[in-house]
């Protein structure tokens, strides 16, 4: 009896866990998102006007999970965008887009350089397809 108990308690204890596998990215799947991270200085003082412009071309950018841009505590001329992409095609299909050529071109006088880049590929996470709640 005691070790029925056992066999159907671990079974319990193993149910949540088999029904998260359906949920969660194969190797593949996690190796198909596209993400970027980029510095961008702006000439100074512009930096506030510059994330206005980026945030109002960005809202409907298909294939975009996540864009997020943050002003740099160290630097108050330089923005940090965070992105993450369902692919790196969806990526480049969105700098042809309208809304993304007009901001640019509105917001390249304002922007003095780049600084870092990173391209990775993300496997999850809180806002990408691959959430916890997903």
């Amino acid at each position: 009896m005691q070790k029925k108990r056992r066999i159907l308690v671990a079974a319990m204890a193993l149910t949540p866990l088999a029904a998260c596998q359906s949920v969660l990215p194969t190797h593949k799947e996690q190796k198909s998102m596209y993400g970027l991270i980029t510095k961008i200085k702006a000439n100074p003082g512009q930096r506030g006007a510059l994330a206005v412009i980026l945030l109002q071309a960005t809202q409907t950018m298909p294939g975009c999970l996540s864009y997020v841009i943050a002003d740099d505590s160290a630097d108050s001329d330089a923005l940090w965008i965070t992105e993450v992409w369902d692919s790196a095609t969806s990526h480049k299909a969105s700098l042809s887009l309208p809304d993304v050529q007009a901001a640019l071109q509105v917001g390249r006088p304002m922007i003095a350089g780049f600084g870092e880049r990173f391209e990775t590929h993300p496997v999850g996470g809180f806002g990408t397809r691959f959430s916890a709640t997903h």
